[in-house]
């Protein structure tokens, strides 16, 4: 029997197909877009749909057992009762919100109170519903409005129990626990796939959450970064942590405990921005001698930050002058570390144990040297694993269903390396040198700053 994982990112929907020992047997992805104007950033969920079936007929659908979804953490839409979008799927990133009490202004809940002046009327008179992504395709699939799980539904206001707002309970999802069965694929999901009838849907997780089951990051102290679009940082605690900035969050461990984190909005996008159509593999060779850059960058995409602090009016800033494309690039490359290791000293600042193994996972990881470099920034060894997809931690979510998620995640996740740290101190000062830039921005207090420059 084959499990399928399907993730819905920001320019692909992907599939991945692996056997109940973690073995890929299939892969498919389908385009997106997505639309950017101002602070809005919006998709089309019918493109959601079509990329589904794309994806689903390159692979062996026929020999699927169960499926499970997951999508970008805070995406949703608003749906009328029969399942049909009434909105475009508003992105984890839309800034076009205040934010609200207990909610940064980019998480949905924000945005959904906002929709409740500014959206369609249906919302307050509650013929609406939210249907995050990876709800709004299990819909599709089985032909009914299904149960959300309580990782995406963080972000909208659930934390036990939604929170109260003006927002009315019959637009809001029951919430179960990922990998509980929400339905099954009907015809209709079925002929648009592949899948056959009957197949098992599964509740999903964020997509942040999807790669640290693929990271096997499941146990306290273990922790997973994603570089991919955006920096995702999740790891394990056995209580949970509180953050008065907001910065961090914790979803539940389907299996006791908690997973905390939170998302920056640097990463490799910043890259493919600053650098289209770049020989990557050449710039990370000529990158190597340049270490420390001569610059430093902040390298935020748009307008924003959401972690390791919370600043909405956050913006990139480059220290000093880079020699050059191969140190400008160097200094990116750099500059999302720093970030990286910063995200990390206020973890251990709050409390966290940091202490156990960190898995690199996210598109970024295709650079063996970005993946060396981060060790070497942050001073400890990284694991990359086999599979680093958020597809294969849904995949192992739709194989342990009921059942326990770490255990699974043991039997399917496999390792492929762990890169040590190179010897050497050569990036202690500039990272001291970015952590008193933002400092003195005031993104960060002075006694993060110091607490981050002390040694781990």
């Amino acid at each position: 029997m084959l499990f399928a994982g399907v993730d819905v990112g920001t320019q692909s929907l992907r599939v991945l197909l692996a056997d109940d020992e973690g073995a890929v047997v299939a892969r498919s992805t389908g385009p997106l877009r997505s639309r950017r104007v101002g602070d809005r950033h919006e998709q089309d969920p019918a493109q959601w749909w079509a990329a589904l079936g794309q994806a689903f007929r390159g692979v062996p659908a026929d020999r699927v057992g169960g499926v499970a979804i997951c999508g970008t953490s805070g995406t949703f839409l608003l749906a009328d009762r029969d399942g049909r979008p009434q909105t475009p799927a508003l992105m984890y990133d839309d800034a076009r919100a205040p934010a609200v009490p207990g909610a940064q202004g980019t998480w949905a809940l924000s945005k959904l109170v906002w929709l409740l002046r500014n959206g369609p009327a249906g919302l307050a008179a509650g013929r609406l519903v939210v249907r995050h992504c990876g709800d709004h395709l299990a819909d599709r699939l089985t032909g009914d409005l299904v149960a959300t799980d309580w990782t995406s539904a963080l972000k909208t206001g659930y934390d036990g129990g939604w929170a109260e707002t003006a927002v009315p309970a019959a637009a809001l999802p029951e919430v179960v626990r990922p990998g509980t069965l929400i339905g099954t694929v009907g015809p209709d999901g079925a002929a648009h796939t592949g899948l056959r009838v009957g197949v098992p849907v599964r509740a999903g997780l964020t997509d942040g959450c999807a790669a640290q089951v693929a990271a096997g990051a499941l146990a306290v102290g273990n922790w997973n970064s994603v570089l991919g679009t955006t920096l995702v940082v999740k790891g394990v605690t056995a209580d949970r942590l509180a953050d008065p900035s907001g910065a961090v969050y914790s979803h539940r461990h389907p299996d006791g405990g908690w997973l905390p984190g939170g998302a920056s909005n640097v990463g490799a996008a910043v890259v493919d921005e600053w650098f289209p159509g770049a020989d990557r593999a050449s710039l990370d060779r000529a990158a190597a001698a340049h270490e420390p850059a001569g610059a430093l960058v902040y390298p935020l995409r748009g307008r924003g930050e959401r972690f390791p602090f919370v600043r909405p009016d956050a913006a990139s800033f480059t220290v000093g002058i880079a020699a050059g494309e191969a140190d400008r690039y160097a200094a990116v490359l750099q500059g999302v570390a720093y970030v990286e290791r910063l995200c990390y000293a206020h973890l251990r600042r709050l409390g966290a144990d940091t202490s156990g193994s960190l898995a690199l996972t996210g598109g970024a990881t295709r650079s063996r040297y970005w993946s060396q470099l981060r060790a070497d920034v942050l001073g400890r060894p990284v694991t990359l694993p086999a599979t680093p997809e958020p597809a294969l931690g849904m995949a192992v979510v739709a194989a342990a269903g009921d059942g326990s998620l770490t255990a699974t995640a043991a039997r399917m996740v496999r390792p492929a390396e762990t890169l040590e740290p190179r010897a050497g101190d050569r990036f202690t000062e500039p990272f001291a040198r970015f952590v008193d830039a933002l400092a003195e921005r005031g993104h960060i207090d002075a006694d993060l700053a110091a607490y981050a420059k002390e040694p781990s």
